[in-house]
């Protein structure tokens, strides 16, 4: 069976829930997952249940460095440097999976913390059969192009709009 590419993209809510969403049903299938983050510390809801998924890898956190628009240029060059090590293992690993899901990849690529021509290669020459799964706003047009599944989660109310701080196991 032929693998796809899906992108979960937006401003809304939702796009790593997705993501995780279609890793429970593949893994029910008893397909193989290797879910991955960047961007973000690690310690969110979602990742404690997927760990406890037998066909569910889940790629630790061995740093985290925060919002980019706080990094200094040295914590920039740091980041810059694990997640291009981090998106290697990832491409070095992929072929014993059926399915790799990287989330918060838009913002990687965006903000360029990985090389977008790896990235890119990576994705024109996945194993045939392997679906991938990239979260995050804004993706690129090449990004958009190369996919077969986009879905934008669009917001049209949430109750941060209020004052509202993220509630654990509903928002992270």
């Amino acid at each position: 069976m032929k693998g796809f590419i899906h992108i979960y993209c937006g401003d809304g809510k939702g796009k790593t829930t997705a993501a995780v969403g279609l890793a429970v049903r593949a893994s029910a299938d008893g397909k193989k997952i290797l879910f991955s983050q960047f961007l973000k510390d690690g310690t969110s809801g979602e990742l404690t249940r997927l760990k406890q998924i037998e066909e569910i890898t889940v790629l630790p956190e061995e740093q985290t460095f925060g919002f980019t628009f706080s990094m200094t240029e040295e914590e920039f060059e740091q980041a810059e440097a694990y997640y291009n090590q981090k998106l290697c293992k990832i491409i070095s690993i992929a072929k014993n999976y059926d399915m790799v899901i990287l989330d918060e990849f838009m913002a990687a690529y965006n903000k360029k913390l990985i090389d977008n021509k790896i990235a890119i290669q990576f994705l024109k020459e996945k194993p045939e059969a392997l679906e991938i799964v990239l979260t995050g706003r804004n993706p690129d047009q090449s990004l958009l192009k190369m996919a077969d599944y986009v879905t934008e989660m669009k917001k049209i109310k949430h109750p941060f709009d209020s004052g509202i701080s993220a509630r654990k196991g509903i928002e992270y």
